[in-house]
């Protein structure tokens, strides 16, 4: 947990007593746990609704798109957040790294509320669009409109969030987040069947959940403001600096998200076996890539701290460090990923065709995952220095790389598993080899490492 002698061990110049390594690991591990919140929320909501019938476990996967697809669209309230913050503390300025926490809160609060009430009255809308109808866009609206109260309090959790690590604090985050999954469980029993709320329960026990949860880390950081100096009113400058500082993320994350709407287009299109196998991959690859975000957690706050002080040596330190540990990790999870498919694929399908088909898109994506360690940490690296324009335009163009791609195999790919795994070779090969080069060229330069506050 984040206190003034958890502050008080960093140095001025950014080197803590423990060794690179150990930085690195008391960051990610922490920060690993906390990352996994969100799907736990899903998970545990599937298990309770799921017991309620097939509309409503149907009408829940449409709505949690959506809840997803929005506060996966808003983690730059965390991303830029943490740069920020961890420049400044670098800097020797923790009131003033405090201050653009609180800031980013208040920011992540107002877009919070805005974006419940959009959620709240489009939800038919939005349900609709998804191509749901009937008794499933029913239990679909139901949930929308109870759980995007909870939109203020999953924003600030991630503004929060953001701040704490800025501080090199991921310990916290993870707590609340342990604490949260548990309560969110216990909740959606209660609601859902003891109360008799059906799906409505499942909604608004993850509401209150989301909302116990941001509480709990705005009092962490509101105390920490408190003991520096730090204004806690809402300030247009400060507010307004945080977003402009976040536009840029915003675009790099949304380039991001249509990639993976393009890659789901393209999988539905092969075929129902061939999209089923694309849905056992990505959950696997989206658990990989957990890990690895990690790192890029740690990369973004130690770089942001480095560079705060001035400490140019440190910077370089944490980049060549965590690109091994990035890849290395990558080469791990590969062999596990690839070595191991066939016998783990039959926990999500008993259907051979599907299995098949998952397993050679599996190897296909283990090969790559080296190099996308490379790209995870590079991202992270690239946030925590603030150079959130070049990801922007980067974004975009690694974006443009792969939709001819994309298109090709969807219009000339085989059936069966040779198309999965073609998909598969454009996705995590082509669109991750693009990325892989636009952010190791940026980073082989220096226009990045800009010092100081």
């Amino acid at each position: 947990m984040w206190t003034r002698e958890r502050l008080a061990e960093i140095s001025p110049v950014g080197h803590r007593p423990q060794g690179l390594d150990g930085q690195i690991l008391a960051l990610a591990v922490p920060a690993l746990g906390a990352l996994v919140a969100e799907p736990l929320f899903v998970l545990v909501d599937s298990a309770v609704v799921g017991h309620l019938g097939t509309a409503p476990l149907a009408g829940l996967a449409l709505a949690s798109t959506v809840l997803m697809t929005v506060i996966g669209l808003c983690v730059f309230l965390a991303y830029a957040t943490t740069a920020a913050v961890a420049r400044r503390l670098g800097a020797g300025d923790r009131g003033g790294a405090l201050q653009v926490g609180v800031d980013g809160m208040w920011l992540a609060l107002g877009l919070g509320v805005v974006l419940a009430a959009a959620t709240w009255w489009s939800a038919p809308w939005l349900v609709e669009a998804l191509g749901a109808s009937g008794e499933v866009a029913q239990q679909a609206v139901i949930y929308l409109r109870w759980s995007s109260p909870g939109l203020p309090g999953m924003l600030l959790v991630l503004a929060s969030t953001g701040a704490l690590r800025g501080l090199l604090d991921t310990r916290t985050p993870l707590v609340v987040a342990a604490v949260g999954a548990v309560v969110n469980a216990a909740l959606n029993v209660l609601l859902v069947y003891g109360v008799g709320m059906g799906i409505a329960g499942s909604g608004l026990g993850t509401a209150l959940t989301q909302l116990g949860m941001a509480a709990a880390l705005v009092v962490v950081v509101v105390r920490g403001a408190r003991g520096s100096g730090a204004q806690l009113r809402p300030a247009a400058g400060g507010i307004w600096a945080n977003a402009r500082a976040g536009t840029p993320l915003f675009v790099r994350t949304l380039s991001l998200r249509l990639a993976i709407l393009l890659t789901v287009w393209v999988a539905t299109g092969l075929g129902a076996v061939e999209l089923a196998g694309h849905q056992v991959v990505n959950a696997v690859w989206g658990l990989a890539a957990f890990a690895l975000d990690a790192l890029a957690i740690a990369a973004q706050a130690l770089v942001g701290h480095a560079l705060g002080a001035a400490d140019i040596p440190h910077v370089r330190a944490v980049l060549r460090r965590t690109l091994q540990w990035g890849v290395g990790g990558g080469a791990a999870l590969g062999v596990v990923v690839g070595g191991l498919s066939w016998f783990y694929v039959p926990l999500f399908t008993s259907d051979d065709d599907v299995r098949r088909t998952a397993v050679a898109a599996l190897v296909v994506a283990a090969v790559t995952m080296p190099m996308a360690g490379w790209v995870f940490v590079l991202d992270g690296v690239l946030i925590g220095a603030g150079d959130g324009r070049f990801l922007a335009w980067a974004g975009m163009a690694t974006l443009v790389v792969y939709v001819p791609f994309a298109l090709a195999v969807r219009q000339s790919a085989p059936p069966g598993a040779a198309g999965l795994a073609w998909l598969w070779a454009a996705f995590a090969g082509i669109f991750m080899l693009a990325r892989a080069v636009t952010t190791g060229w940026r980073a082989r330069g220096t226009a990045w490492m800009i010092t100081g506050a």
